[in-house]
């Protein structure tokens, strides 16, 4: 979390899914430094990696952090952001793919994220 305190009085309520972010197979072999069940969490704004296995491959985190912010955010049921799940590896030789799994919904204050005051954009 920021050092910023969100202002109890007001209501600057968010909520976003938690992810999980899991490496499974396909009909192809793995190239890049991930096995089958690997995988890290996306509680609020962290990435949180399992303490049993300390290190994700860079360029698996990087075919899925373009994704991590809308499968964070409620979507509509038929947005293909809410049925599509399986993220391909940007290496076209790599087997790995990467599952984005929502896990449950987490309330978050706009004032423990950004300095902009509710209602005006910095912009």
């Amino acid at each position: 979390m920021s050092s910023l305190k969100h202002d109890p009085t007001q209501q600057d309520e968010f909520e976003l899914f938690d992810l999980r972010v899991e490496v499974v197979e396909s009909d192809k072999p793995f190239i890049m430094h991930v096995k089958k069940g690997d995988y890290f969490d996306v509680i609020g704004g962290r990435v949180v990696l399992p303490p049993d296995n300390p290190s994700f491959s860079l360029y698996g985190l990087l075919a899925v952090l373009p994704f991590i912010p809308a499968k964070q955010r409620p979507t509509h049921p038929n947005d293909w952001m809410t049925s599509d799940c399986l993220i391909a590896s940007t290496d076209p030789a790599c087997g790995a793919r990467f599952k984005i799994t929502r896990l449950g919904k987490r309330s978050l204050h706009h004032g423990d994220f950004s300095v902009v005051p509710l209602g005006e954009t910095n912009g």
